[in-house]
């Protein structure tokens, strides 16, 4: 007689004895599967968040949101490391450590779901509401959108889980099963997760794309520039040194670099954007782009650098900026008495603060629009941003600018002073060399040495090379564009074999020679010489 699958039969040799059955066994969910099914589901569940942020009006990322509210809170230190280790893929490097701290906390909820379903069902709940909670902080997020967002990717979720965890689930003892019966289990489980990951990568690829291609607002392909009526200081014609390698005078605008806290780039409908200047002014401005467009404009060409920018590192560029002066909107709106800071605000929130009289020293200090010839572009800024030549960007240059309010010093900081930067930004003078590289090999004989320095609103006056211990020897110039903007040099060397080290150090326009001593960037910006080693070869 054949006995039921999953059941243990307890019999004696006495007629008549009583047999006794012991209850079938609970379905088990083998660890790996549980685990595998639980990651599987957490997956869906973000790849449904992020085609629903694309299509939901008003509604972000909740991948993005999180990510956001990781980088408003983590600690200086912690930054400083990301920054440190991933430069400007930072950002990157967030939504992938996101996803995967998402990915693994569904997986523990996979294998609790093997054990009890509905607490998995509350887990993730839990990380939905999470996800709208921090959506919710987003300008112009909309709690139905955020809300509804966050209750399909959980339902899609718990679903998927649900599915799998039935699907992999599995009668009493491993040998109690025919081995063809486990055999399909397993195909079946593998069909399943297969079909849902593929969901999941299709998914999420195109919810990503559909963001960023579905995303309200306007864009610089919207806007045509006029002329500028005026150049502050008047732009150079300078012609660039010919050196391979060398960095170009104004840095391509996909080679800029970016360095700010938003996650994802902010969108503004052009008809609804507005710029405000208020605080301590006679009559507060409400200025539309169009509005913005009508002033005068004028060129610059000023070099922005991170104050996060090791010596000799990239975060720096140069570019020939357009917009409106900023002491012109300034004058328009009266400065009161005692407004010693001007303060720019980001559509996203983000906040840079600086002295006022940097609007009215002589130095560049413009409401821009442009950038190297064309409208600023999205990740730049769009529509507006603040560029204030001698200030490092985390005090002066505010991208997707909606508000400048003039207040004092006392009265307001911006967003990286509370976490440990200065209060003042000035860029310290630095030179940089970008030929050879380090760690290159040259051969022997006549070879160049070149680079760029930079001293924003002092301009740079001479730069000096030294190879190993040997004498500071002067290097030539190329043409200045201006105070404001790098300034391009070159040195010749009569390279001898073996490994040598280079050094460089510019003086500014005011005479000061940078400092030899070495800091890191924080508080207020890294000093010391760029020094790169190389290895010279015998002549051919």
């Amino acid at each position: 007689m054949l006995e039921p699958e999953g059941h243990e039969v307890m019999k004696t040799d006495l007629p008549g004895a009583l047999s006794l059955e012991k209850p079938p066994h609970r379905r088990t969910l083998p660890p790996g599967r549980a685990v595998s099914s639980g990651m599987v589901a957490g997956g869906v569940a973000l790849a449904a968040s992020e085609v629903l942020a694309a299509v939901v009006p008003w509604t972000p990322s909740l991948v993005a949101s999180v990510g956001q509210e990781v980088i408003d809170r983590v600690s200086p230190a912690i930054e400083d490391a990301a920054i440190a280790v991933f430069g400007t893929a930072d950002k990157t490097a967030l939504v992938i450590g996101v996803l995967g701290v998402s990915l693994a906390l569904a997986g523990a909820l996979g294998a609790l779901a093997a054990r009890r379903f509905w607490a998995a069902a509350v887990g993730f709940v839990a990380f939905g509401a999470v996800g709208v909670v921090a959506a919710m902080g987003t300008p112009g997020a909309s709690w139905a959108g955020s809300s509804l967002t966050g209750a399909v990717a959980v339902a899609a979720g718990v679903a998927v889980l649900r599915r799998l965890v039935v699907a992999s689930s599995r009668p009493g003892a491993p040998a109690a099963a025919p081995s063809g019966s486990s055999r399909l289990g397993r195909r079946r489980f593998v069909r399943l997760v297969a079909t849902a990951a593929g969901v999941v990568v299709v998914a999420g690829t195109a919810g990503r794309g559909l963001v960023r291609r579905l995303a309200s607002g306007s864009g610089p392909a919207d806007v045509v520039l006029g002329a500028p009526t005026a150049s502050l200081p008047l732009p150079g014609a300078a012609t660039a040194l010919d050196v391979e390698g060398l960095s170009p005078l104004f840095t391509p605008n996909r080679d800029f670099y970016r360095i700010d806290t938003a996650l994802v780039v902010p969108r503004v409908e052009l008809e609804d954007w507005r710029l405000r200047v208020t605080g301590m002014v006679d009559e507060p401005l409400e200025l539309t782009f169009a509005d913005l467009l009508e002033l005068d404009q004028v060129e610059a060409d000023i070099t922005l650098s991170c104050v996060s920018n090791e010596v000799g590192g990239d975060l720096v560029g140069n570019a020939r900026w357009q917009g409106v002066e900023l002491s012109t909107l300034l004058d328009r709106a009266g400065v009161r008495a005692g407004a010693t800071q001007t303060v720019g605000r980001s559509i996203d929130g983000w906040t840079g603060g600086f002295p006022t009289e940097a609007a009215y020293d002589g130095r560049g200090a413009l409401v821009a629009v442009g950038m190297n010839g064309e409208p600023l572009p999205l990740d730049h800024g769009f529509p507006a941003r603040l560029v204030v030549a001698g200030l490092y960007g985390y005090v002066s240059a505010t991208k997707w600018l909606s508000e400048i309010e003039l207040t004092t010093f006392e009265a307001f900081d911006g967003y990286w002073v509370p976490r440990g930067w200065s209060k003042s930004g000035p860029v310290k003078t630095q030179a940089r060399i970008d030929v050879p590289r380090f760690g290159a090999r040259v051969r022997a004989g006549d070879q160049p040495i070149a680079g760029v320095a930079w001293a924003p609103s002092r301009g740079i006056s001479r730069v000096e090379v030294a190879v190993d211990d040997g004498p500071w020897e002067q290097a030539v110039l190329a043409d200045a564009l201006g105070v404001d903007a790098w300034r391009q040099w070159s040195s010749r060397w009569d390279a001898t074999p073996g490994r040598h080290e280079l050094r460089v150090r510019a003086t500014d326009g005011d005479g000061r020679t940078q400092t030899a001593d070495r800091s890191l960037p924080r508080p207020d910006g890294a000093t010391g010489y760029h020094a790169v080693a190389v290895t010279v070869l015998d002549p051919v």
